[in-house]
């Protein structure tokens, strides 16, 4: 299948690893040339490598995106070496895995900072660029959580319903420039955040990782974890 994406510019935060890094190399594998942002440098250079062996360009950047500045930053250098933006893909996240007692008011602002405020924030400042176009494609990576409860997983579930509520609220404010913007719930994907609080739970519960896993596996209709 032909995405169309040769010659496009895509941008997607939380780059380095887990579910960013996949986009990255999906984006790449389909002709799309990857800026891509992150806290970590090495994490960034070693996805950036992967992109480039697809035969497109990649351009990492260290970008803390809970910091309006920070993503300013990442657009205007993007779009300054790759010659334009057609795409954002916002994934960066980072929360405490942990009960609702224990999730101060400093781990709620982190997790709405990082996550909700700077898909906001990213959406408003990549708009221009993408209405210069004509063109663009917008997407949020949000979580099963906004549907569910999840005890270890308060701030996600919060967060996730804001991220899907405002893409539906953005989507129409972008449809007529010609700008699409979607909402995708991955299922549980083996990354390390999951892998982090799967921890947190056998501890809690005095139980093996691996009882949490198979009882994870139980709860999904295709007994598989995204890999």
């Amino acid at each position: 299948m032909d995405f169309e994406l040769q010659g496009r510019v895509a941008l997607v935060t939380g780059g380095g690893r887990g579910i960013g890094r996949a986009v990255c190399l999906a984006l790449a594998a389909n002709g799309a040339d990857v800026a891509l942002c992150g806290r970590t440098l090495e994490t960034l250079e070693a996805t950036a490598r992967d992109v480039r062996a697809y035969g497109v360009r990649a351009f990492p950047i260290v970008a803390d995106v809970s910091e309006l500045a920070n993503i300013q930053r990442f657009i205007s250098e993007a779009a300054s070496a790759a010659g334009r933006v057609d795409i954002l893909v916002s994934n960066a996240v980072s929360s405490l895995s942990a009960p609702f007692n224990e999730q101060t008011d400093d781990h709620w602002r982190h997790h709405i900072d990082v996550k909700l405020m700077a898909y906001i924030r990213g959406a408003r400042e990549v708009l221009p660029h993408l209405q210069a176009n004509g063109w663009g494609r917008i997407v949020h990576i949000g979580g099963m959580t906004a549907r569910i409860t999840a005890p270890l997983r308060v701030t996600n579930g919060v967060v996730n319903a804001g991220v899907s509520n405002f893409t539906k609220q953005f989507s129409h404010h972008a449809a007529p420039h010609n700008v699409t913007v979607n909402c995708v719930h991955p299922g549980t994907t083996v990354t390390e955040r999951m892998m982090n609080m799967f921890n947190r739970r056998a501890k809690d519960d005095g139980v093996g990782v691996e009882d949490i896993e198979a009882e994870t596996i139980a709860n999904i209709p295709m007994a598989r974890l995204i890999l």
